[in-house]
């Protein structure tokens, strides 16, 4: 008996499938993760992360703009000091890495958007996200030095600040303090559920981030999780983040279909170094179209429910993704 239902029908032709395609992947979903140092002329390529590197600002200015020239709508930047000290006052200096960066790529490209990521674990000696006292992260006394850090980026110009620390109540004291400062405007996406993953590995060393003792999941999130992400998510609302997150991607999918069911607000989802990784080894050596595996993945984050992605791939999709719509022209 031939079959009543043939939904192969619809799979024939690629402009079937474009045209009943459930979930779309576009350049505006994209948000590009950068690392900045001081220096001039410096473009360090990062062996974990084939394709990326830390570069001086000049550098920085380049790729920003070669970022917005492709569409992306903005990028994220990360800073690494020329020094640390136990409480990272880089973070918050007027001179410091990411301020310096936030005005020269806003002088540069200022149709653009430029967020900042709000933490201390690069700028301290320890390696922590916060201050430690006694052999120990300490969450309140770290909220005043979050707070500085993203008015004193508010000041330089970011358009969005991104607190990444996951210290409790941190959000709220980051809004206070732009409120107090005159940047009632100026949105939080907060790292709401970050879990405390080891694909995080490229990262830090990219970042030099690596704590110098213990680890981090006295303050990051437990991977077995996700109703304890839902509560997480619920406190950052009620503390006045405009947009939440969901961090790493790939292996929390369901927190981000939990999350956007739940609440229903603009959601971010960060695939993170070791994501990036993944696919580039693997690429290199053969074992998948890297290409078509990004693209599969990225597009993966955003049917969980993903509105923003933050991604190391989002100039190399960028680019697949005009070339396949002027394909269809």
């Amino acid at each position: 008996m031939a079959p009543m239902f043939r939904p192969r029908r619809l799979r024939e032709k690629g402009l079937f499938r474009a045209l009943v395609r459930e979930t779309t992947l576009a350049i505006d979903d994209l948000i590009y993760p950068l690392f900045v140092v001081h220096g001039r002329g410096v473009r360090e390529p990062l062996d974990s992360m084939p394709g990326q590197a830390r570069v001086s600002v000049d550098e920085l200015v380049k790729e920003a703009k070669d970022a917005a020239g492709m569409g992306i709508p903005g990028v994220l930047l990360f800073g690494l000091p020329t020094a640390k000290d136990p409480r990272g006052s880089e973070a918050y200096a007027e001179d410091g890495i990411v301020q310096q960066a936030v005005r020269a790529v806003k002088d540069t490209v200022p149709d653009r958007l430029v967020m900042t990521d709000v933490c201390l674990c690069q700028y301290t000696s320890h390696g922590h996200c916060g201050v430690v006292e006694d052999g120990s992260v300490r969450n309140d006394p770290t909220l005043e030095l979050l707070a500085r850090t993203a008015v004193s980026h508010a000041e330089a110009g970011a358009d969005m600040v991104a607190p990444s620390d996951m210290m409790d109540g941190r959000v709220g004291a980051i809004r206070e303090a732009l409120d107090e400062a005159g940047y009632a405007e100026t949105p939080i996406l907060a790292y709401s559920a970050k879990y405390a993953s080891s694909f995080y590995g490229p990262f830090r060393d990219a970042a030099d981030s690596a704590p110098q003792f213990g680890d981090r999941r006295s303050y990051q999130m437990d991977p077995a999780n996700a109703a304890e992400a839902m509560r997480e998510i619920a406190l950052d609302l009620d503390e006045g983040a405009d947009i939440v997150m969901v961090k790493p991607a790939l292996p929390y999918l369901d927190v981000i279909a939990r999350a956007k069911a739940e609440f229903g607000v603009p959601l971010a989802a960060y695939s993170v170094s070791g994501e990036y990784a993944m696919i580039k080894a693997a690429g290199r050596l053969g074992w998948l179209d890297e290409e078509r595996a990004m693209l599969e993945a990225l597009t993966a984050i955003r049917r969980a429910g993903a509105d923003v992605v933050i991604t190391y791939f989002a100039k190399d999709a960028a680019r697949l993704l005009e070339r396949g719509r002027l394909g269809t022209r």
